[in-house]
């Protein structure tokens, strides 16, 4: 299982690095498809993955992609109305097939996962993306990791004991220590290629432990879902890992984090 996990993951980070490399068309395009495939669990739970709440939750999720890709999102509130108005018409319609839950999931799949997701795509299309988008890695993966080893030697003191019994208040804030170590190393060698950030280090540390603390709240988010419906795993896509929501649970808070921490921060 470890040997299974640990080449998906190196394939995961090798496919990262091309997407995020490239950027433009290819990564805008990857991010919606991983917001559908994520979407397509979330609803999968809820028993709407192919009826039609699901249906026009795909669709809010191409039409907004489609509108970041076009760099205009003055209709975003307009979208976010309809969405719930075709989602509302739906239910009348067709009541009483569906629970008002699944109503509710099918319009807070657009934004959970679409519109919190295509922050990593926004954040690489900052004048200084290259290297900026990689702080959202760490602060996710990097911090995942950190907190994993230090819960592992030192963990003591449960976080979640009912929700993520495995979680140590010593493994997260090893995790966020950890991204912060690695945001100023990180920083250390390519701050003098971010052009428009004031004080790298200082930005990048600070921004990536905010996110790491964020972070956490994702990935207990993601696990309260499961439990609230007797899930182990999302889905299957990723060998070891279980779906994208098991491995971008963190993720989809930590873009957003990423993007306003250095907005905010200069």
């Amino acid at each position: 299982m470890f040997r299974t996990r640990l080449l998906s993951g190196i394939v995961l980070v090798v496919l990262a690095g091309i997407l995020v490399t490239k950027g433009g068309a290819l990564l805008c395009g990857a991010m919606a498809v991983i917001s559908l495939i994520g979407m397509f669990e979330l609803y999968r739970v809820m028993g709407v993955e192919s009826r039609a709440p699901g249906a026009a939750g795909y669709l809010a999720c191409l039409a907004y992609y489609g509108m970041v890709w076009l760099g205009d999102e003055s209709y975003l509130t307009l979208l976010a109305i309809a969405t719930l108005m075709i989602l509302m018409a739906i239910y009348v319609v067709t009541f009483p097939e569906y629970g008002t839950e699944q109503i509710t999931v099918a319009f807070f799949g657009v934004f959970y996962l679409a519109v919190m997701l295509s922050y990593l795509y926004r954040v690489r299309e900052l004048p200084d993306g290259m290297y900026l988008v990689w702080l959202i890695f760490i602060s996710s993966w990097g911090s995942d990791t950190c907190a994993y080893c230090v819960g592992m030697l030192l963990g003591r003191h449960k976080l979640a004991p009912v929700l993520s019994p495995k979680k140590s208040i010593e493994g997260a804030v090893g995790g966020v220590a950890g991204a912060a170590l690695l945001a100023f190393l990180y920083a250390s060698f390519f701050g003098d290629r971010m052009q428009e950030i004031a004080s790298p280090q200082i930005s990048c540390v600070l921004a990536c432990a905010i996110a790491a603390v964020i972070s956490e709240i994702g990935d207990l988010a993601a696990s309260a879902i499961k439990r609230n419906h007797r899930v182990k795993d999302y889905g299957h896509l990723i060998p070891g890992h279980g779906g994208v929501l098991d491995r971008f649970d963190s993720m989809i808070f930590t873009a957003p984090a990423i993007y306003f921490a250095l907005f905010f921060l200069g």
